[in-house]
């Protein structure tokens, strides 16, 4: 199996976000027309290249709508579009605000989210996530959440979660060993940050659909992190650092979609240009170090 590419917007639906020079591939003025504009440019593109799963969050700023503006019946026939919920976005579309978003992973949230959600696209996603569900997440003990949310899977909708920080796997396998709601996960994988693949694997064999997110780490494995040694060793190998790293992920046997975070049209067009290489495991952080280093990352 070969993993297809995705669109993830979160760094097109609101003004500010933590890649690598965020700052300059957005219009001058950020406002919400500009970002209105860019979103349904990058939808059509990645449309007419063949990408036919979309990615977004209520804490997207206004991503689920501007996905949901774009969308025609056509369209969302043949397409696939995950969201997720328990985040909530407080910035006010400011870039430098103190606090961009606020998660909070319980049913009363859930319970105002999921109208939201559907208001803004216009109809159920596919897939609706428990958004960056970590360890120390109430989610998994709530039986009344539990409850709710294999009510939404028996209405059609697969329910899971997304992953963020140091401990995915041991997330995952707690998610695993639940007697549902959840089919489906998101999580970070990319060849900085391995930690999580063998419980991909695990997921996929079960049954559940992969996602991959960050696959680029927020821009340390493309051309704006400088030459790192990741990026000589791309330029050695004639091919964009983006791209081997997208490919690197298409490449795990688990993953069923690796998106891409492309915030401009030539990020996207060197994404879909991946290219499958070889292992890359003298790259790998271990991954306290990895999700430090993320953390620095500023909101630009």
């Amino acid at each position: 199996m070969t993993a297809t590419i995705g669109l993830g917007l979160a760094a097109l639906g609101r003004p500010g976000y933590i890649n690598l020079g965020h700052d300059r591939d957005l219009p001058p003025g950020r406002a919400i027309e500009d970002l209105r504009a860019r979103t349904h440019e990058l939808l059509e593109r990645a449309w007419q290249g063949g990408v036919r799963y979309f990615d977004a969050a209520r804490s997207y700023g206004l991503a689920e709508v501007f996905l949901g503006e774009w969308l025609t019946p056509e369209r969302r026939d043949e397409l696939t579009i995950g969201s997720k919920w328990g985040y909530t976005y407080v910035a006010d579309w400011r870039h430098d605000a103190d606090t961009h978003e606020v998660k909070d992973h319980s049913l009363a949230t859930f319970e105002r989210q999921w109208p939201e959600t559907l208001q803004a696209l216009g109809g159920a996603p596919d897939f609706y996530l428990v958004h960056s569900l970590t360890s120390d997440s109430p989610a998994l003990g709530d039986a009344k959440l539990l409850d709710r949310l294999r009510e939404l899977a028996d209405d059609g909708v697969r329910v899971g979660l997304s992953t963020s920080g140091p401990h995915q796997a041991e997330t995952l396998r707690q998610a695993l060993q639940l007697n549902g709601p959840f089919t489906a996960v998101q999580s970070t994988w990319n060849v900085l940050e391995t930690s999580a693949g063998a419980a991909l694997q695990e997921a996929h064999d079960a049954g559940w659909f992969v996602v991959v997110k960050e696959a680029v780490a927020n821009g340390r494995l493309t051309a704006k992190a400088g030459e790192t040694p990741f990026n000589v060793f791309a330029r050695r190998h004639g091919i964009a650092p983006d791209a081997l790293a997208i490919g690197a992920a298409v490449a795990q046997p688990w993953a069923d979609v690796v998106l891409s975070g492309a915030s401009t049209a030539e990020q996207l067009e060197s994404n879909l240009a991946y290219r499958v290489d070889g292992p890359l495991d003298e790259f790998v952080q271990q991954p306290d170090e990895y999700w430090t280093e993320r953390s620095a990352l500023p909101w630009i």
